[in-house]
């Protein structure tokens, strides 16, 4: 069996803690490209402009790991090229990254509202792995998993890339006990604890999921550990990990998420710069056994949420 060459290393360091793209230059049989800048003018031309390509080939921002690109490298199938993206100004998300672990192997970090775990549409630089990265002097820093932009809590990022996919198997084989806090409406009709079984469906390019009939692919515990008024504090324990799993169930429940911008009504997109309603989601503990070295592990945030400040006395109904 044929193996591929191993990749060899960036020639270029990272930019604000992002990777630069690395391409790998198609066959050729036709012979269309004598260069390799004609070819990367026709593959990004449609998206930035030829002229930019062109003064981006100039500028010597393309990059093999013998040089800058210029006019007259002959084209090479199977060649690597590196290069950094501009990316648009964004938003600093005013809320800074909490270290609850760090060790030689893993980072559990306890990120804020509003940040996104990994670089994704207009969210690059401000994103967790990107900061993390930046602020620890890790750049090989990777993710085991993707918690959501605007659910606040624990994530597990892996520091060397030999471990990530022991620590990645954990959640896929869902050997990751989570646990989620969330405030939300509280209806005394609504009979709890439940077990939530049912099965979402997610398409690309849709803002919200949804539940339809057939197997269920997504199941939730939900729990009420106190009450406020018409407010409760709610404890979700995922068996599955769904795009927008527990905010869907617990709005089929009829107990949607406080500050919820999707369930049961998607919102007016907000400005980039309103930090003001945060989801009350909170990814508030992970337990699982060590892939490496076997040792029990179980951390919690940090974080509380808003809704939901500390109470002197506790006296609320229960």
């Amino acid at each position: 069996m044929r193996h591929r060459p191993k990749i060899p290393a960036a020639p270029l360091p990272q930019r604000d803690g992002i990777d630069p793209v690395r391409v790998r230059l198609p066959a050729d049989p036709g012979g269309a490209w004598g260069t390799v800048r004609e070819h990367l003018v026709e593959r990004f031309g449609g998206a930035i402009g030829a002229e930019r390509v062109e003064a981006m080939v100039r500028g010597g921002r393309f990059l093999t790991v013998d040089g800058p690109v210029d006019d007259r490298l002959a084209y090479r199938p199977g060649m690597y090229v590196w290069f950094h993206r501009d990316f648009a100004p964004e938003v600093p998300v005013p809320f800074g990254i909490g270290i609850v672990h760090r060790d030689e192997r893993i980072v559990i970090a306890d990120k804020p509202h509003f940040l996104a775990t990994t670089p994704r549409g207009r969210h690059i630089t401000e994103t967790a792995v990107a900061r993390l990265r930046r602020e620890l002097g890790l750049p090989a820093l990777q993710p085991a998993h993707r918690l959501d932009r605007l659910t606040a809590g624990l994530a597990l990022f892996v520091v060397r890339p030999e471990d990530r996919g022991a620590y990645q198997n954990l959640f896929g084989e869902r050997r990751v006990r989570k646990e989620y806090e969330a405030v939300a409406p509280y209806d005394a009709r609504v009979a709890l604890p439940v077990t939530v079984r049912s099965r979402i469906v997610k398409e690309r390019g849709v803002i919200a999921a949804r539940e339809e009939a057939g197997e269920p692919n997504a199941e939730s515990r939900i729990e009420l550990v106190e009450r406020r008024g018409g407010l409760g504090r709610y404890r979700l324990l995922p068996a599955t990990g769904r795009t927008h799993q527990l905010r869907v169930h617990m709005n089929g429940l009829g107990l949607p998420i406080l500050d919820d911008p999707v369930y049961p009504v998607v919102a007016e997109e907000p400005e980039p710069d309103d930090f003001t309603r945060p989801l009350q989601l909170l990814a508030k503990v992970l337990e699982f056994t060590d892939p490496v070295d076997g040792r029990e592990r179980r951390f919690e945030s940090g974080l509380r949420l808003a809704a939901w400040p500390p109470a002197e006395a506790d006296s609320s109904d229960q």
